[in-house]
């Protein structure tokens, strides 16, 4: 179940990232807890328990954003079951309903806040952060479609935040085990070009202090990570696993340092996980919404379009139309104003970023917090026997 209506939380890679670190119309720009004109009288402060999603405490969020109206009841109703965050459905009442629709006010919005044992937080810290600043500083910066946050706030140490996101609702979640269809996967790469693009080796993302930014220290330990996390990984999943694919993910770990390096030219924000779980479709297929930005980070753009089409449709079907979906994808990216990147470097990028494939399916698996079940188990072979079908189809390593 998703975390968010418009949202599968997937926690255990949440984890697998902070090991690295212990160390519609165009919305108004949100406050941002680092600006010094956001004072308390406009801004309500950061929530640990939804029982303070009160009539006041949403009245002043919309306030905060220029959409002033009364509200008089807040009915939360809790979707999905996130283990590092916790979402509600705001079911909304206005004093005058009239002049709400007119103020452009929403009949429902989506909170998500921190979940957990608020004494592990700080584990997960990081992730929070990632989201709250993608919405507060990034989210109006690139196109990808995404829902509108009408307020975000989060404390001091990271460990406390609230969104309040659109409700996306009718659109839906696609499915790991299933895939995407044809339709679904160009759909979808429009929009992952929507990140890429508008930030396309912009420095001043190096200058972000919370960005996840790669480090060569910080790649070789990953290397270690993964090492172990194989072993254990293969272990656990050998009664389902090919053994053709556990001896392939046994290579990884020796070249993943030098992986996670490479082609430091070209960079961009990317989004770190970007599957059918966490793409919000529309019933009728016209249109697709990321979400979960917790792995937001700066890499070689072509890591989320490997990771994608290794992972998210059948190898079959991958073969036979790989060249032309990165070709949409590069179509959009020139589109939205890339140059000097052609298209073979383009798809020699999305060999490489196969890789990206097994590191966040191992780690998912390995680091997860939740029991596994049936279904999780389902998903994690689904997502790293088509991972494995990729790597040996288009030889990433050999481009390093």
């Amino acid at each position: 179940m998703p975390n968010h209506p418009a949202e599968r939380n997937h926690d255990p890679i949440r984890n697998a990232y902070r090991s690295q670190h212990d160390g519609a119309d165009t919305p108004p720009k949100l406050p941002n807890k680092d600006d010094p004109q956001m004072t308390d009288a406009i801004s309500p402060p950061v929530l640990d328990d939804p029982a303070g999603l009160t009539p006041a405490w949403v009245s002043a969020a919309l306030a905060s954003t220029g959409v002033e109206v009364e509200i008089t009841d807040v009915r939360p109703e809790r979707v999905g079951t996130g283990q590092i965050g916790t979402s509600y459905r705001l079911h909304l009442t206005y004093a005058d309903p009239a002049t709400a629709a007119t103020a452009g006010a929403p009949a429902s919005l989506v909170a998500k806040m921190a979940g957990g044992d608020p004494a592990s937080r700080d584990l997960i810290s990081d992730g929070y952060r990632n989201e709250y600043g993608f919405y507060t500083e990034i989210a109006d910066t690139v196109a990808i479609t995404t829902p509108r946050c009408w307020y975000a706030v989060i404390s001091d140490d990271n460990t406390c935040f609230v969104l309040l996101l659109d409700d996306l609702a009718p659109a839906e979640p696609g499915e790991q085990v299933r895939g995407c269809t044809l339709d679904e996967a160009r759909l979808a790469l429009i929009n992952l070009a929507g990140l890429h693009g508008p930030r396309w080796c912009d420095d001043s993302l190096r200058s972000i202090p919370w960005m996840n930014q790669q480090t060569a220290e910080g790649a070789a330990f990953y290397g270690d990570v993964l090492a172990g996390a194989v072993e254990t990984f293969n272990q656990r999943f050998a009664h389902l696993l090919p053994a053709a694919d556990a001896e392939l993910f046994t290579t990884i770990p020796a070249h993943l340092g030098e992986w996670m390096m490479t082609r430091p030219e070209r960079f961009s924000t990317i989004h770190g996980d970007y599957r059918p779980d966490n793409l919000m479709f529309l019933p009728d297929g016209s249109a697709v919404s990321t979400v979960d930005w917790q792995t937001l980070g700066l890499g070689l753009p072509g890591r989320d379009v490997g990771y994608f089409l290794a992972t998210s449709i059948d190898p079959a079907l991958r073969r036979t139309h790989e060249r032309e979906l990165v070709g949409t994808y590069h179509e959009a990216l020139l589109a939205g104003g890339v140059t000097g990147h052609s298209f073979e470097e383009c798809f020699e990028d999305y060999r490489l970023g196969t890789i990206q494939a097994p590191l966040i399916t191992i780690l998912g698996a390995v680091y997860a917090s939740a029991e596994p079940t049936p279904q999780s188990d389902a998903m994690f072979m689904a997502m790293a026997t088509r991972a494995a079908d990729a790597i040996r189809d288009l030889d990433p390593l050999s481009l390093l």
